[in-house]
């Protein structure tokens, strides 16, 4: 297999009887734990039920009419701890495998060729616009056409998806896949403008002009860096570069543009992943089937309180990753030409807990070693990006760049202007990005019907939302 089909293929998921016998084993509980648990609110006793009842396409119509993302989060979502972690089988056995039975389902209704969404008849209701064709995007986008709402979104890439399709790795969840999970929103008749990215100060504001309502989806896209020496080191990337430069490959072209720079980085060299969470999983095998040398993923507190899933870490592990914990990148070293060829670190024990309830990483005098890598990958989180502020100069954010937007309705300081997913979180999961579209689109449909909708975010006295002076979310 090439190093691109290994970039490219998927996990499979189950056949017809596999996913029939394991709906067998739920426990039709009357309350359903696992629905609760789901924060896209997919309903997975409703639609095991009827799986196990073989009404697929009762199963399927579950799912759709609640996750316009089906089988993009029934790939992604770390159902371990949401909808698996409660489910009642876990004390017997062990949980339903609902994930992957919300992935066949949705598989099987492409192959089918079964629909559930459709354009709704009647007269189309009130322009809105949707900024962002990511996870809450497309949720919120999907939800507002279901109801009549004439919705156009506005997109700075040229394909859909957001961090789906520049942000998760072709192996978790390739294009042919989120396109056809993508297909029934053209159904549903929502306009995309792509290449579109908005520009100038108040942007935002300004489609009001000719909408009724404004949703903000644009993620969080810009890299948190180390403080550690970045200029001019070749063979240095961040987690959005790397990742992104993958998703634009193929055989053809696996040697032109950004594919070609993080290829000819990672090939046949020594890589260095910083970060414990799953975007650096994803990074430190996204090199190992590029074909690194060999991989190694340094995080500075204890393999316990990586942020990663157990599953993404067992995966990164058993392709060959190693794990160099409790040490701390520090600088950066590179040759006479700008190439890396090293990284100082230093050796750490951890200490008391910090704000966010993990021990503190404590710097270990005089441990200080020095790591033989080629290329490294920064993997240590994202914020908003601070050029996109100025789209929206109006609405308040908190220091960190986030909107301020209540948690009920997505209502954001601007009337008429709801926001959600990571622009709001910080990033987050996709299921709770679908969330909060289908949050907003409930709060816009309702402000749109003269409905009240209380304004619960309120800007305070003093505060110039422009200049980054807000309160704290």
């Amino acid at each position: 297999m090439s190093h691109t089909e290994e970039l490219e293929k998927m996990e499979p998921g189950f056949g017809l009887d596999e996913a029939v016998a394991e709906a067998q084993r739920c426990l039709l509980c009357h309350d359903a734990p696992c629905s609760k648990a789901c924060p896209a609110g997919t309903d997975p006793g409703a639609f095991i039920r009827k799986l196990r009842l073989r009404n697929l396409t009762g199963a399927i119509r579950t799912i759709r009419e609640n996750n316009i993302l089906g089988g993009s989060c029934g790939v992604l979502c770390p159902a371990s701890r949401l909808c698996e972690k409660e489910c009642s089988a876990t004390g017997i056995d062990r949980p339903v495998r609902i994930a992957k039975l919300q992935r066949f389902l949705i598989e099987h209704a492409w192959k089918t060729g079964f629909k559930v969404l459709e354009k709704p008849a009647g007269p189309a209701k009130d322009k809105v616009a949707v900024v962002g064709a990511g996870p809450a995007g497309l949720s919120c986008a999907a939800e507002l056409a279901r109801r009549g709402y004439r919705v156009t979104v506005f997109e700075a890439p040229p394909e859909p998806g957001g961090v789906l399709r520049y942000g998760v790795p072709a192996f978790r969840l390739n294009a042919e896949f989120l396109n056809k999970d993508l297909a029934e929103l053209e159904t549903l008749g929502v306009d995309f403008k792509f290449s579109a990215p908005l520009e100038g100060l108040g942007a935002v504001e300004r489609l009001l002009d000719d909408h009724k309502a404004v949703f903000i989806a644009i993620g969080a896209w810009k890299p948190l860096r180390l403080n550690a020496h970045q200029k001019e080191i070749k063979g240095l990337f961040t987690s959005v570069e790397f990742l992104a430069a993958l998703r634009q490959g193929s055989e053809e072209t696996l040697f032109a543009g950004k594919f070609s720079e993080a290829a000819k980085a990672v090939r046949g060299k020594t890589c260095a992943v910083i970060g414990g969470g799953s975007v650096a999983m994803d990074c430190a095998r996204s090199a190992l089937k590029l074909g690194a040398k060999d991989v190694y993923v340094l995080y500075r507190r204890s393999y316990s309180q990586m942020p990663a899933e157990e599953d993404e870490k067992q995966a990164a592990m058993n392709e060959g990753a190693h794990f160099l914990l409790l040490n701390q990148p520090v600088d950066y070293i590179a040759d006479k030409d700008g190439h890396l060829k090293g990284i100082k670190l230093v050796r750490t024990q951890l200490g008391g807990k910090d704000p966010s309830g993990r021990r503190k990483p404590v710097e270990i005098r005089e441990s200080g070693w020095t790591l033989e890598a080629q290329c490294a990958i920064e993997a240590i989180g994202n914020a908003p990006d601070d050029k996109a502020r100025k789209l929206y100069p109006s609405i308040a954010v908190n220091k960190g760049g986030l909107i301020l937007a209540d948690e009920k309705h997505g209502r954001t300081t601007g009337r008429g202007v709801f926001a959600g997913g990571d622009i709001v979180r910080g990033p987050d999961l996709v299921v709770r990005a679908v969330r909060d579209g289908k949050t907003a689109a409930a709060a816009i449909a309702d402000y749109l019907e003269k409905k009240r909708v209380k304004q619960i975010i309120t800007r305070k006295p003093g505060t110039v939302p422009f200049t980054g002076e807000q309160s704290e979310r």
